[in-house]
């Protein structure tokens, strides 16, 4: 399965080349930018997936979500018992 990712990121990446007129093999400045990217993706997208569900588990701490237990709704329906006081 990693080959067949690893070939599709190569196919995206030759694609992007041919579109932005960049010559293969890239120029050493070309290729040391798109490795500091691959580095900096590899490293940044966990850091951030783990900077938002910190940020978001602890927002969700702090202010919970209001549950609904079906008090409200059961408000607005008679019940059974109103039914026979009114009988």
């Amino acid at each position: 399965m990693s080959y067949l990712v690893s070939l599709l990121v190569g196919i995206a990446v030759g694609a992007a080349y041919a579109l932005l007129g960049v010559k293969s093999p890239a120029p050493p400045i070309v290729a040391l930018f798109g490795l500091l990217g691959i580095v900096v993706g590899e490293q940044g997208v966990p850091w951030v997936k783990e900077h938002f569900t910190e940020r978001h588990a602890s927002a969700a701490s702090i202010n919970p979500p209001e549950r609904d237990s079906g008090s409200r709704q059961a408000a607005s329906w008679p019940s059974a018992e109103d039914h026979r006081l009114r009988s």
